[in-house]
Formats: structure tokens, sequence, C-alpha cells
């Protein structure tokens, strides 16, 4: 027969955090530690991510009415679009000044980075089909960037500095020092009302020549162009050659001077038709249609998105501190200022739902300690719901979540559930004690009870939760993030209940002294 064990000598390793305290503390404290670290590192959102990533295809032809955009290049697109791996839709936007605008949406579990390079290989399929001008003129696929971060707004108190003038400032010195800000997905000047040279042509005398529209641009796009000159007295060379000399030649048109002289067509006889002939040469914006003010002043607005998993109240901070810089340089009369911003918005709900989880910990720690009258067994319980609740940001850092509205609703809900635990520990403690036990033989035969109870109870919160986070679309986005910080808050909470609350009641639990006054009754 098998001798068994004496009560108290069960193996070591059952009850290893009970008989060594120090170990279940330092575990502790790293799991804290670890969790704020990675409080640091997480990214800062209002919400997480669930908008599905879109890809941005965007073309221009000169000259071409809404309609032939449509049929001459976003339909020969749109048919290699079909069967891209996620696709869900895509809309195509067709102005009468030429130009199509196409976003493509894949699903939310598709990359958008893989996306981009879909499209981009669709594209290549369709460019044979599309006019010369389309494709000399480029097509660009950009990943689209849906949210908003904020908008600032360059103006002046200067007349002499027009929405144009502001609009090119910004584009030439601000936009590629903003884009390059660690966190910013895109920066864009809004509006297109950068420089360029207009030809405002007139349609009776370009009828009474035989000259279209196609005839003017193709002269000045011949003549526009830079023509390497190459050098004089290079070798081989003629004897006697003592230099070489790099020949200059004229190069892109500066000034509508310049371009009034392009020539658009000549006769034998000697007759030759210049721009000027034909119009009027004049320096202006190259598009009209969009042109913002703010409290009637000129104005241009740079739009920043925000690049996806950035902290956006990091990105607002670097990019205040930028345009702050960026400012000394401006000139005289132009400043900067932000209408639009969202970051507000994102560290007032933040602040209400720590407000929240702060209130939800005295409101624990107020309950705990009227039901078990005990300072010392209110103590309990304290400490180990910041291991978990800290903890838990850990679990987010390595799931790839947010710091968001969501996550800490899902802390603020798991507060109450995590205490659970180690109350659970502390009153069946309690009872051995009041048996006359010590608090460590106490603490040992509580454990053999509950151990199996306290597991059992972690594992079926958290296939309560589990199952949600797997949801699709963008219903299981929002319901991942919240369920799965509950779950690794009550899997941390289960572990501190089996190490670092016992190894707390075996040091600070004593028994009960008789109760006095009203609440002796309960």
């Amino acid at each position: 027969m098998t001798e068994a064990t004496p009560p108290g000598q069960e193996p070591e390793i059952r009850y290893f955090f009970v008989r060594r305290p120090v170990m279940a503390a330092v575990i502790s404290i790293v799991i804290t530690l670890l969790g704020a670290f990675a409080l640091q590192r997480l990214p800062i959102n209002r919400y997480p991510q669930i908008t599905p990533p879109a890809v941005s295809v965007t073309a221009f032809y000169p000259g071409a009415t809404a309609e032939d955009v449509a049929q001459a290049v976003a339909a020969p697109i749109e048919q290699q679009l079909s069967g891209l791996d996620g696709l869900l839709y895509y809309k195509s936007a067709n102005s009468s000044d030429g130009a199509m605008s196409l976003t493509v949406y894949f699903d939310i579990s598709r990359d958008q980075d893989l996306a981009a390079v879909d499209v981009q290989n669709a594209i290549k399929i369709a460019e044979p089909q599309l006019p010369e001008e389309v494709r000399r003129n480029g097509i660009v696929v950009t990943k689209a960037q849906s949210d908003l971060l904020f908008a600032a707004a360059i103006t002046s108190d200067d007349p002499r500095y027009d929405a144009a003038y502001l609009s090119n400032y910004t584009k030439l010195y601000v936009e590629d020092e903003v884009k390059r800000i660690p966190g910013v997905g895109n920066a864009r000047t809004f509006g297109q009302l950068e420089f360029s040279m207009l030809l405002s042509l007139d349609p009776d005398r370009m009828a009474q020549l035989g000259l279209t529209v196609g005839d003017v641009a193709s002269a000045v796009r011949e003549q526009n162009t830079t023509n390497p000159a190459g050098r004089l007295g290079r070798e081989p060379a003629p004897s006697g050659t003592q230099f070489t000399l790099p020949v200059t030649a004229q190069g892109r048109l500066q000034d509508p001077d310049e371009f009034g002289n392009v020539i658009v067509r000549a006769q034998p006889n000697g007759s030759i038709v210049h721009v000027r002939d034909l119009g009027r040469v004049t320096l202006g914006s190259r598009n009209y249609d969009q042109i913002a003010r703010l409290d009637g002043k000129p104005t241009t607005f740079l739009l920043v998105n925000l690049r996806t998993g950035a902290n956006a109240l990091d990105v607002r901070q670097r990019f205040e501190v930028r345009m702050n810089e960026l400012a000394r340089n401006f000139p005289p009369g132009v400043h900067w200022l932000m209408p639009y911003d969202t970051t507000p918005f994102i560290t007032e709900s933040i602040h209400e739902v720590v407000k929240t989880l702060a209130e939800a910990m005295v409101l624990v720690t107020l309950v705990v300690f009227i039901f078990l009258q005990s300072w010392r067994a209110t103590l309990i319980p304290v400490l180990a719901v910041p291991v978990s609740v800290v903890g838990t940001f850990l679990g987010l850092l390595m799931l790839g979540f947010t710091v968001n509205v969501l996550t800490l609703f899902g802390l603020v809900l798991a507060i109450g559930i995590v205490v659970d635990d180690a109350i659970v520990v502390v009153e069946a403690v309690q009872r051995h004690i009041d048996e006359g036990k010590s608090p460590r033989d106490a603490t040992i035969q509580a454990m053999r009870e509950v151990s199996a109870p306290v597991v059992a109870i972690a594992c079926i919160l958290a296939a309560a939760f589990v199952p949600v986070a797997v949801l699709g679309g963008i219903s299981g986005q929002i319901y991942k993030q919240f369920a799965l910080t509950i779950a690794a808050s009550v899997l941390i909470s289960a572990f501190n209940a089996l190490s670092l609350s016992p190894a707390l009641i075996a040091m600070l639990l004593r028994p009960k002294a008789k109760g006095r006054g009203p609440l002796a009754w309960f």
C-alpha cells in the first residue's frame, strides 16, 4: 500500500507561490511593467480600423468630356478589376475637365499594400486600351486614406498673397515636410491651384484656320522639351583642339511670351501660326473648380491623413511642432491655424473612459470592503486588479490592437470580472482561518479546493468572448477588440488568483476580530 501524503506535505510545485511569495511578487511586477511599456507603444485612436481598405486610381484625359472619360478610360480599367482577391466594389467619378477618379474597395481582412499591387497589375493589363494622352500623363495608383485626421489652413493678412500663391507655397515648402512626419499616411494640398500656363483658345479663330485643341497640345508638347545638345571638342577631336565646351540649348519654356511663340503650323509659303494667334497665354492656376476660404480670406488647406496603426495624438503633436518651425520662414503676413481637428474627440473620449475606469476601481474596492469587512482582505483584490488591467495592454500589443474606446470599455467591464477570482480565494482562505488554521495552512487547503474552479471559470469566460472575435466583416472588427480585451484580462486574472493572491493572503490575512456595532449582525 502506498502511504498517503500527510496534510501540508504536498509536493512543493503545487503550492509553489504560497511557499515563495517573492517569486509571485516578481512575476506580477514584471507583468505590470511589460503592460506599462506596451501601453507606451500602443497606437491611440478613437475607434479601431473598421473601414474597408481602399485603393485610389486617378487619370487625366485632356480635352475630353465626362462621357468620353467614362468610355475610353474608366471602362477598360474597370473590366480588369473584376476577380481581384477580396474585391468588394468600386466606384468612379468622371468630370468634364477630363479627370477620372476611381476608388476600389476590398474586404476588411485584405492587406492594403497587396491590394494596391493587384490594382496596379490590373491597370498594366488595361493600359494598351487607353488613349495615348492618358498614358503620357500617367495613371496614379495610391492607397486611399479615408480617415482625415485634421486640416491645417495657411492664410494671409497681406492682399499680395492670394489663394494661388498660398497653394503653391504650401505645395513647394510645406507638403513634403509634413509627409516626412512619422505616422502621417498622406498630406495633400486642397484643390489644384498650383501655377500653370493657361492657353485660352478662341474656337472661332481655330475653326477659320482648321486647327484643333489636339494640334495646339501636340505643338506645345513637342516644343516645350529639354533638348541636350552635347559638347564641342570632345574626343575623338581634330588635332589641335584645346577645349571641350558643353553646348547649352534652350530648355523648357518659362514665361507666357515663350509659350505664345510656339509654332502650331508652318506652311510652305512661309505663313506661320503661333499660339498667340489663337488666343491668350497667361500664368494662372491649373484648376479653379475648388477654392478654399476661411473667414472670407484667401486660404489653402493642407489635409492630413493618419497612417494605419499610427498614434493620432503623437502625429498631432509632431505636426504642430514641425509647422511652428516652418512658420518661421513664412512670408510676412502668412500664418497657419487648424480649423478642423479630430484629436480633441479622441482625447476627450479616452479621458471619459479612463475616468470611468477609475470610478469602477473605487466602486469595486468599496464593495469588497463592505462585504469582507477587513482592510487586509480588501487589499488583496486591490493589488491583484491593477496587475490584470495593466498586463492586458501587453496582450493588446501582441494582438496588434490599439488603445481606443472599445478596448478601454472592455477593461472597464473586466474590472468587475477579474476581481471575482481574488475574492473567491480570499473567502475560501478566510473560512479555514476562522476554523482555527494558520494563514499558511489555510491558504494551502483553500488552494486545494478552489484552484480547479478558478481555472474553470477563466476558461468558461474566455470561451464566452473568444467566439465573438471570429465574426467577419465590420461587426467582427468592432467586437473583436472588445471581446479579446476581456478574455486577456480574465486569463491574467486567473493566473494572479493562483500565484499572487495566495502569496499575499498567506502574508496578510489574520483571524477576524469579533464584530461590533450594527455590522456585527451581518
